[in-house]
């Protein structure tokens, strides 16, 4: 059996019925989700770690729980030094693959409220506020990620509100996933 970590951002997003000695909570944000990742690898060293958490919706068909196949970072902006996404001075591509066929998720350490032509022309069809940071990090630390999201909102005005309704949905959609993994 393959030594597992579930990372989520936020205790209310999943209260673990499997794997609850290896599921561990970061706090919102890139920062706090790169830090946890870190302690997670240098502590239990695990096989892979599989991020868990919500998401709000900028492609209309995006709905439910979904695997993530690449993710990028929507808030990396240093415009002339290097285009939006990209991070200067860094040799990471654009885009970090997780190996999974899957949505591309944009990770920014913002709410997203309106439309983003960016997000759309990027191909972007769901965002969070954690999976660049833990996938960078599991990139470089050389262990493989995967990412579920479950859809909670879409990228509008009423997306408070809703991602506070749909919070948590997705859990029993996540735990059939752990079962087969």
């Amino acid at each position: 059996m393959q030594n597992i970590a579930v990372l989520c951002a936020l205790e209310s997003e999943y209260l673990p019925r499997l794997f609850q000695e290896n599921v561990f909570f970061s706090g919102l944000g890139k920062i706090n989700a790169a830090y946890k990742t870190y302690e997670i690898i240098n502590t239990i060293k695990p096989d892979v770690i599989i991020n868990f958490s919500m998401a709000g919706a900028i492609n209309p068909a995006a709905n439910g729980l979904l695997e993530v196949g690449k993710v990028l970072q929507r808030d990396m902006m240093t415009c002339p030094l290097a285009p939006r996404g990209i991070t200067p001075f860094s040799e990471e591509p654009l885009h970090l693959l997780s190996g999974y066929p899957g949505v591309v998720c944009g990770t920014g350490d913002s709410f997203v409220t309106d439309e983003d032509q960016w997000l759309i022309q990027n191909e972007v069809d769901i965002v969070d506020m954690e999976l660049y940071a833990i996938a960078l990090v599991c990139e470089r630390l050389k262990t493989p990620w995967r990412s579920f999201k479950f859809v909670t909102n879409y990228a509008n005005d009423s997306a408070e509100p809703d991602w506070l309704e749909n919070l948590t949905q997705g859990q029993k959609l996540f735990d059939e996933i752990l079962q087969t993994i």
